[in-house]
């Protein structure tokens, strides 16, 4: 099973950028579709952004735009650069195997709080 470790949050100013790295262990990274996620306090956890192993991208239209995921197989780790941070983006990201309903995974790690605000 693989097992994901998020890094790279914090507390910036609305405009302002942030990068997330999510590290996984366990073999055959390459051919896993992968998915970061976001969780707002009182809310769902929802899918933000997902890559797929042949290199397709795709993400949330809250978001297209300003954000955009990445990996590095060679690294087994993906990344969620986001640009333009506005305040409705403070959350916990979390990264996974892709799915369309986030609610159908049993096992997250602990996630990497992002927070914007002036």
């Amino acid at each position: 099973q693989v097992q994901f470790v998020e890094s790279g949050g914090g507390l910036v100013q609305p405009g302002e950028s942030l990068r997330l790295s999510c590290a996984a262990s366990g073999r055959f990274f390459s051919i896993y579709d992968l998915g970061w996620y976001r969780q707002a306090p009182g809310k769902e956890r929802d899918l933000v952004a997902g890559i797929f192993n042949s290199g397709r991208t795709d993400c949330a239209d809250s978001v297209k735009g300003r954000f955009t995921i990445s990996r590095d197989n060679a690294k087994n780790t993906v990344y969620l650069q986001m640009n333009s941070l506005k305040p409705e983006d403070t959350a916990v990201y979390s990264c996974n195997i892709y799915v369309k309903v986030p609610a159908t995974l049993s096992h997250w790690g602990q996630g990497t709080q992002v927070t914007v605000s002036s």
